[in-house]
């Protein structure tokens, strides 16, 4: 198992700009950034990377945690992992969980908990918010994660992954005992940092969402 933790600086945010959903306002001190990396084939059989990150206002850094598997053997591990983080997020004061199309992340690892006998009940220990929801509510249609980084001028580092491209190679690892070992260490390295971005890239959007949303809305026909 990789696990990995990695600060990154970022800019601090201004209250005015934050998303407020349902009525609801967190600052980003109260929210978990999350996203996971996942093979799925008819149901949900790994999680292949868990990323989550928080934001530190006194360092004016980004706590990025991520636990990536190597073998099969530590796809029930990665579980237990997951749980014991938000467990410890809870006790740090965490409220809500920001995802981008969440739907998909929860039924993945709510389905894995159950078939591995791992009770948590997000529901009722944070609220959640799922940043493509919101967009859709105000601008009536779709968009990816990687299209709206472009509305808000966030500059990915890396190389995009597909998802489709993901799930083949945590197929592998599943597969294959000694796979990820003859894996490239900039294979591992590229799929590290995609995730690293992506749950990154949220606290971006979350806090710079009146910024762009309301304005750009504006100027809609």
């Amino acid at each position: 198992m990789i696990i990995r933790e990695n600060r990154v600086k970022v800019e601090g945010y201004i209250e005015e700009y934050m998303m407020k959903s349902q009525g609801k306002e967190y600052s980003p001190e109260e929210i978990i950034f999350f996203d996971l990396e996942h093979y799925v084939y008819k149901k949900p059989k790994c999680i292949g990377v868990f990323g989550a990150c928080e934001y530190d206002k006194k360092n004016s850094n980004i706590l990025v945690t991520q636990y990536m598997i190597e073998d099969r053997d530590e796809a029930v591990n990665i579980l237990h992992l997951a749980k014991e983080y938000f467990i410890k997020m809870k006790e740090k004061g965490k409220k809500a969980i920001i995802t981008f199309s969440g739907n998909n992340d929860f039924t993945v690892i709510n389905y894995l908990f159950k078939e591995n006998g791992i009770y948590y009940n997000f529901d009722e220990e944070f609220d959640s918010i799922d940043i493509q929801k919101e967009y859709e509510k105000y601008k009536k249609l779709s968009i990816g994660l990687k299209k709206l980084e472009k509305v808000f001028q966030i500059l990915r580092e890396g190389e995009v992954i597909s998802g489709s491209n993901l799930a083949k190679t945590f197929h592998k690892v599943m597969k294959d005992k000694g796979y990820f070992k003859r894996m490239p260490e900039e294979k591992i390295e590229k799929i590290l940092l995609y995730n690293e971005q992506d749950v990154i890239n949220l606290y971006y959007i979350y806090v710079n969402w009146k910024k762009y949303i309301f304005e750009d809305s504006m100027n809609d026909e």
